[in-house]
C-alpha cells in the first residue's frame, strides 16, 4: 500500500479545527467508521448516547458503484457518503469523507494476486487489520482520540488488562472471525457498541430514533466488486489467465478451463464437467494449469500449515499443542482440532478431515465463544494424501 503521508497530511489539516475546538472538560473522544449503512449509523447514535466525543469518518475506496449496485451492496457509493453525512449531522458530530483510494488499491492488487496463485484472498479481514484498525487508528491518533469505533458485531472486554475477543450474540451476523488478524493492542482501542444486540434490535433502535438507514439493506459480498463477481475485476485488470486441464484426481483429464484464477478449492459448481456424483474442486495447480476435481470425500484435509499467527487476549505458546475449535471460512462452523505453534508459524490438526480449507483464508483459533487469535491458511494436506506439511 501507498505510504499515505499527504493524506495523513490533509486529513490532520482538515480536521485540525476540531482539536482546536475540544473544551477543557475532556469527554473521550473515538472516530466512529460510517459507511451510510443501518450498522454504523446505530454504532454511532449508540456512543453518542453515551456521551462521547465523535467524529464520523467515511472511507471512500476509489472505486465507482453506480446507484443501482449501490442498492444491492449498501455502501461505498456517494449516495452512502451522503447518507452517512446526513446521519452525523443528525447526531450532531463533525464528519469527514476521507479518501483512501490508494490503500484501497492496495488491498485490490493483493486480492488478485492472491487467486493468480491459486489462493482465495480474504480482502475484509485485511481492510479490518490495515485500514479500520489500522489507518483509522492512525488518524484517531492525529486527532487526539482515544481509538475508533466501528458497527462489527462482535465482543469486546478487558480482563486483567488485556483485551479479548467474544463472538458477536447474533450468531447470525457474528465478525469476530474477520478480526483473528487484528493486533491485540490495536483492538484495545476499539469500540464495537453492537456485538451484545440482535440484528433485529439494531434496526428498531434505528427506527425509533429516526436513522435514516434504518431500512437499508445490508452490504453483500466485498465493496470492490460492485458486480459480486469477481472474475468481472480480473478482466478489468488485465489478469493473465492460465488455462489448461480439468483432471481427476487420479490425473485423467476431464475437460478444460479458462483459467485456474476462476476456481477455489471446494468449488461445487461451474466447471462445466457432469458426473454420477457431485464434483468438488479439490485442488489448484496454477503452473501447471490444472484443476483437480473429486469427490466431497476427496475434499477433506487432515491438516493445514498457518503463517502470520496472531494472538489475541493469551499469550503466544512456546511450545506443546493446544486444542482449539478451529474456523476457516468466514461462514464455516468452528471445528475440533489441535494448534501447534512455533513463533509466526502453526500447524493445525483437525481431528475429523475438513472440506474446503483453502490457502489464502484464515484459520481463526476458539475456546468456547472466544477468539483466541489465527493465522493465514499457507498450504493443506488432504486426508487422502500419503505426505505429510
Amino acid at each position: 500500500m501507498g505510504s499515505g503521508h499527504a493524506l495523513q497530511r490533509a486529513a490532520a489539516s482538515s480536521l485540525e479545527h476540531l482539536s482546536e475546538r475540544r473544551p477543557m472538560t475532556v469527554k473521550p473522544r473515538f472516530v466512529v467508521a460510517m459507511s451510510g449503512g443501518v450498522d454504523s449509523s446505530a454504532a454511532a447514535w449508540i456512543l453518542a448516547r453515551e456521551g462521547l466525543d465523535l467524529v464520523g469518518l467515511f472511507m471512500r475506496n476509489g472505486v465507482h458503484v453506480s446507484e443501482h449496485e449501490s442498492s444491492k451492496k449498501s455502501c461505498c457509493s456517494v449516495s452512502d457518503a451522503r447518507d452517512a453525512r446526513m446521519v452525523a449531522a443528525h447526531l450532531g458530530i463533525p464528519f469527514q469523507a476521507v479518501d483512501l483510494k490508494d490503500e484501497f488499491g492496495g488491498i485490490i492488487r493483493y486480492f488478485l494476486k492472491e487467486y493468480a496463485r491459486g489462493r482465495t484472498p480474504n480482502p475484509c479481514a485485511v481492510c479490518n487489520r490495515d485500514l479500520k484498525f489500522g489507518r483509522l487508528l492512525k488518524f484517531a491518533r492525529e486527532l487526539g482520540a482515544e481509538g475508533v469505533a466501528t458497527g462489527h458485531y462482535a465482543q469486546l472486554e478487558v480482563l486483567d488488562g488485556r483485551v479479548h475477543v467474544r463472538r458477536g450474540i447474533d450468531g447470525t451476523k457474528d465478525q469476530s472471525y474477520q478480526l483473528f488478524c487484528v493486533a491485540e493492542d490495536d483492538l484495545a482501542r476499539v469500540r464495537l457498541p453492537l456485538g451484545g444486540m440482535q440484528k433485529s434490535a439494531v434496526r428498531a433502535l434505528a427506527r425509533e430514533v429516526g436513522l435514516r438507514t434504518s431500512e437499508k439493506k445490508d452490504s453483500q459480498e466485498i465493496c470492490f466488486v460492485p458486480s459480486n463477481d469477481y472474475r468481472n475485476l480480473l478482466k478489468e485488470h488485465g489478469t493473465e489467465l492460465h488455462p489448461g486441464d480439468l483432471v481427476d484426481t487420479s490425473g485423467a483429464v476431464l475437460g478444460t478451463h479458462a483459467g485456474t484464477e476462476l476456481f477455489t478449492i471446494g468449488q461445487r459448481r461451474g466447471h462445466g464437467i457432469a458426473a454420477g456424483e457431485p464434483l468438488y474442486v479439490v485442488a489448484i495447480e496454477t503452473d501447471a494449469g490444472r484443476v483437480v476435481l473429486g469427490s466431497r470425500a476427496d475434499c477433506g484435509v487432515r491438516s493445514a500449515r498457518l503463517e502470520e499467527v496472531n494472538w489475541i487476549g493469551v499469550d503466544a505458546p512456546t511450545s506443546g499443542e493446544r486444542r482449539v475449535l478451529v474456523q476457516h471460512r468466514y461462514r464455516s462452523q468452528p471445528v475440533p482440532a489441535v494448534v501447534t505453534a512455533s513463533g509466526t508459524e502453526a500447524l493445525v490438526v483437525f481431528d475429523e478431515p475438513e472440506i474446503s480449507v483453502t490457502p489464502g483464508q484464515g484459520a481463526a483459533f476458539y475456546e468456547d465463544d472466544r477468539l483466541i487469535g489465527g493465522g493465514w491458511i499457507d498450504a493443506t494436506v488432504r486426508a487422502a494424501a500419503p505426505s505429510a506439511l
